[in-house]
């Protein structure tokens, strides 16, 4: 760490020359992390699922199992025995060692970026891979992303602190790793870098500072985590290459807008019910350690049991584990399907991962998002080619669409969404309607949102205090603000120390300019200046205002901004700055409180406030 430390101090810290060094270690981990997550689930899948149940969760074309499965005695109600036992072991694993992990990473990582300095424990990461692994080896609905994004997240903060980088530097890097995770896991490392500047907010807004960091990491992820894939998938996209639907007419405009309003509906639907069961969960009379074990019990005897009441179908099994297998029926060969199982597979994924991570599982929401986007858009896209079938030939590419459009309002990320759903699919053919579709569920869904340590933009965010105190000041000029008819009070620099000290009493004035006899500016004093001689009558008579100023005066101009104007203030601790013509120092125009800069500021913010709670 001294070597690495020693050849990051000789660069020059202000380029990007720092941040390959530092996005590309954070990038290494990120790969080396998801193999690691990759290989832990499926090892657990093998031992659990497979040997208790018989049963081995179908994955999407472009993933690589590390077991062949062939012949299993599938025994379905042993899926809930594992999954029960899944459940409590990732409780115990995650309530004894590290509680914050517990739910979905992601919002843990968005947390520590905004409250915790960027800030991470250096066992929660460890702790999450451990639990998600199991939750989702042994069959509970989640995502791989929260697990991955945190690892990459606690590494990127660890190095920071490692290396004693500042506050800015370390949240960086957080986001550098949250990025360089979900890039890798998905195979989308440009969605990645964009994914970890979106997601930090509620709004339409992005941390510009992490996307050359987390574009850099991503890279290095989805290129460390690629090498461990066979040849024949490596650039394969997760969901296949042959996804490129296209669009038949702007007139298919139409039909996508109604996907929207629908897709909009059960993202709300899906958030309600997440955080609904999660408050029923905490108020439980039972141990925290137990819930998880709850949860996933239920869901399994949910999933099961829809597995009996359709007639022993295996794709609605999809309810249970990631569900990509049946996702990927769904983006190719939806007809096959139908739907009323695509319909149920949508609503009953939404209960399942609720049950499964509300109750204190660890996984992530993203992977079950794209599962019911898909289903839904699939299923709608169905319907709607029953009615214009000429106008929507290819009800498929409303399950590709409808899967951007759910996490886009869900979790209020629409660009990072539409890049990542078309880096998946494996091309843009679809990139207008993604859009289309994107904003539409952003706009819909304002109100609601998944992740909930999510702030609407950087003005509210508490790392950026301090920097939108500067940037808020820059746009306020001295003139705007210091009262020209304000009557001050000025001193000869021949007047005596005893008249001066009459004059202090005669007025509430505190800082007192200097003037020469021709009315030009040469020095200010304060009545804390004065004070000094008070009790030295001798020299009452000897000393004059020019004894007393200070001739090295901090002046503002009123083209200066107020945040000039406050550094100004800082630098030499006081209360009040002569306001000088621009082009004469030595004229003086009157002067400009701390206090009226501080009210500027606060005016000011009450704008952005009443501006954005208007929209």
């Amino acid at each position: 760490m001294i070597t690495l430390h020693a050849i990051l101090k000789a660069l020059d810290w202000k380029s990007s020359g720092k941040w390959i060094v530092l996005s590309t270690l954070v990038g290494v981990i990120s790969g080396v992390g998801a193999i690691a997550f990759q290989l832990l689930s499926h090892l657990i899948v093998h031992a659990t699922l497979v040997q208790f149940a018989g049963f081995a969760p179908r994955e999407a074309i472009g993933e690589h199992g590390l077991f062949e499965h062939h012949d299993l005695n599938f025994i379905p109600w042993m899926i809930v025995v594992v999954m029960a036992v899944g459940g409590l072991m990732s409780g115990l694993l995650v309530y004894t060692f590290a509680p914050e992990a517990e739910g979905h990473g992601t919002d843990a990582a968005i947390d520590a970026y905004h409250n915790k300095r960027g800030v991470i424990r250096t066992r929660i990461p460890i702790i999450k891979t451990l639990a998600s692994a199991i939750t989702l080896g042994t069959g509970g609905s989640g995502g791989r992303e929260g697990p991955i994004a945190q690892i990459g997240a606690g590494f990127g903060s660890w190095l920071a602190t490692a290396l004693k980088l500042p506050a800015r530097d370390r949240r960086i890097l957080l986001a550098a790793g949250m990025g360089a995770g979900v890039g890798a896991i998905f195979r989308a490392p440009l969605a990645g870098a964009l994914f970890a500047a979106e997601i930090l907010y509620s709004d339409s807004d992005l941390e510009a500072d992490v996307i050359i960091p987390a574009a850099t990491s991503s890279i290095i992820g989805y290129t460390v985590y690629t090498l461990s894939l066979p040849e024949s998938i490596r650039y394969m996209p997760l969901f296949g290459p042959d996804l490129n639907y296209g669009t038949v007419s702007p007139l298919e405009l139409l039909p996508y807008a109604a996907l929207a309003l629908i897709v909009s509906l059960v993202a709300v639907l899906y958030i309600k019910v997440f955080y609904g069961l999660h408050d029923v969960f905490a108020r439980l009379p039972m141990p925290r350690v137990t819930r998880p074990a709850l949860g996933a019990g239920l869901a399994g005897a949910t999933g099961v049991g829809l597995y009996q009441l359709f007639g022993n179908d295996p794709r609605i099994l999809a309810v249970l584990s990631t569900g990509y297998g049946t996702l990927q029926d769904a983006l190719t060969s939806a007809a096959d399907i139908g739907i009323p199982i695509l319909l149920t597979i949508a609503f009953v994924k939404i209960l399942t991962t609720s049950l499964t991570i509300s109750s204190g599982g660890s996984g992530g929401v993203f992977g079950p998002s794209m599962v019911i986007g898909g289903c839904v858009g699939s299923a709608v896209g169905l319907m709607m080619h029953r009615f214009w079938p000429e106008l929507v030939p290819n009800p498929e590419a409303f399950g590709i669409v409808g899967m951007a459009g759910f996490f886009a309002g869900s979790a209020h990320a629409p660009f990072s969404t539409i890049i990542m759903v078309s880096e998946m699919t494996g091309g843009y053919e679809l990139l207008l309607p993604t859009m289309w579709v994107s904003t539409l569920c952003f706009v819909i869904c304002r109100r609601w949102r998944l992740y909930r340590k999510q702030v609407p933009s950087r003005l509210e965010s508490p790392a950026h205090r301090g920097d939108f105190l500067i940037d808020v000041l820059e746009g306020i000029r001295v003139d705007d603000v210091f009262d020209r008819e304000r009557n001050i009070t000025s001193v000869h620099e021949s007047m005596a120390l005893e008249e001066i000290v009459h004059v202090l009493a005669e007025t509430q004035q505190h800082y007192f300019p200097v003037v020469d006899s021709e009315g030009r500016m040469v020095g200010i004093f304060s009545a804390d200046d004065v004070r000094a001689y008070l009790y030295d009558e001798t020299i009452w008579q000897l000393a004059v205002a020019r004894d007393v100023m200070n001739p090295n005066v901090v002046s503002v101009t009123p083209q200066d901004d107020l945040n000039t104007a406050m550094r100004c203030f800082t630098a030499i601790a006081i209360d009040e700055l002569p306001v000088v013509d621009s082009n004469d120092r030595h004229t003086l125009l009157g002067t400009l409180r701390h206090k009226e800069t501080i009210a500027a500021y606060n005016r000011r913010m009450m704008e952005f406030k009443v501006a954005s709670e208007e929209d």
